[in-house]
C-alpha cells in the first residue's frame, strides 16, 4: 500500500455501452495492482469472472497507490462522475499503517458511502475489511479489525470480511516488500471479493 502511480481504468474495452451496469472499485495499491500488470490486479480478474458468467457488468478499477480513506472521500464524487450501480470500497489499510485513528477512518468511509448514495440512492455498496499486523499493538489491531463490520452495518453495506484473506502474511503470495500481493495473491483476493459480490450481481430486484 505504498505510494505510487494512481490508476483508473474500465475493465471492459472501448466497446463499453449503456446496457452494462458499472461496478466501481475504490481502493489503494492492492486494487491498483502495484508491481504488476493492470490485467493481473483483482478488478481485472473479477471482470474475467463476470464475462465467464455472462453477466452484464463492467468493472472500473479506481485504485490509487498510497490512498487513504480521506483521499477516497475527496475523490469519490469525481470517480463516480459516470455513475455506478455497485461501489466496492477497499480503503483503510494505509490509514492503519499510518496509525490514523480508527474513528477517523470510520467517519471517512461512512462519508464515502453517503456521497455515493447522494449520486445514486439505489447504489449497492460493499466494504472490504482489512487487518493490521501485530506490531501495531494489540489494542489498535483489535479496534481496527472491528471497524469494518461496524461500517458495513451502519451503512447497510455488504461486508467482505478480509480483503487479503489467505494472502496477508504469506511470503509466497506477496512481493518482496511483504505488503503487495503477487499475481497469484491477486487471484486469491479476486476470489475473496467474488464470493461476496456474485450474489449481488445475480440477485433479483424486488
Amino acid at each position: 500500500m505504498a505510494a505510487g502511480i494512481g490508476l483508473l481504468f474500465s475493465g471492459n474495452t472501448a466497446k463499453a455501452n449503456d446496457t452494462k451496469k458499472r461496478i466501481v472499485i475504490l481502493g489503494d495499491s492492492i486494487t491498483a495492482g502495484y508491481g504488476l500488470e493492470l490485467s493481473q490486479a483483482y478488478p481485472a480478474l473479477i471482470q474475467q469472472k463476470i464475462e465467464q458468467a455472462k453477466l452484464p457488468f463492467v468493472v472500473v478499477n479506481a485504485g490509487v497507490s498510497g490512498d487513504t480513506s480521506a483521499g477516497g472521500l475527496r475523490r469519490v464524487a469525481w470517480t463516480l462522475s459516470k455513475g455506478a450501480d455497485i461501489l466496492i470500497i477497499a480503503l483503510g489499510g494505509n490509514d492503519g499503517l499510518r496509525g490514523i485513528s480508527p474513528d477517523v477512518t470510520k467517519k471517512n468511509l461512512l462519508g464515502i458511502v453517503k456521497k455515493a448514495r447522494t449520486k445514486n440512492p439505489m447504489m449497492k455498496t460493499l466494504i472490504a475489511g482489512m487487518q493490521m499486523p501485530d506490531n501495531m499493538g494489540p489494542k489498535f489491531t483489535e479496534r481496527f479489525k472491528k471497524l469494518f463490520p461496524e461500517i458495513a452495518k451502519a451503512s447497510n453495506s455488504r461486508l467482505i470480511p478480509f480483503l487479503i484473506e489467505g494472502v496477508g502474511g504469506n511470503e509466497n503470495l506477496n512481493q518482496a516488500d511483504g505488503i503487495h500481493p503477487t499475481a497469484e495473491g491477486q487471484r486469491i483476493v479476486a476470489d475473496n471479493v467474488w464470493k461476496i459480490l456474485l450474489p449481488e450481481l445475480t440477485k433479483k430486484e424486488s
